[in-house]
């Protein structure tokens, strides 16, 4: 878990590794918490309580490899598996 008061991210380990999805991730999330690093998908902590729960990072991955976990709503997720 995160230091976030809001919202934490967690990823599936099937993507985690995955540059090219970590490159998508990076370019569709309007408040940067996703970054393409050398071995994958990368979550900057720190923009984690910037999300806007726009979805956007979860249409761009395979359904229920990413999850938003809202802290402040008992752990209600977005992007449970369908």
């Amino acid at each position: 878990m995160s230091a976030a008061l809001f919202i934490d991210v967690e990823v599936d380990d099937s993507i985690a590794g995955d540059r090219e999805l970590a490159a998508k991730l990076e370019e569709v999330c309007p408040v940067d918490i996703f970054r393409a690093g050398a071995h994958g998908l990368e979550i900057v902590s720190e923009n984690l309580d910037e999300c806007v729960l726009c979805r956007l990072c979860l249409d761009a991955s395979p359904p229920g490899t990413i999850r938003i976990v809202k802290l402040y709503d008992d752990g209600a997720v977005l992007g449970a598996p369908r």
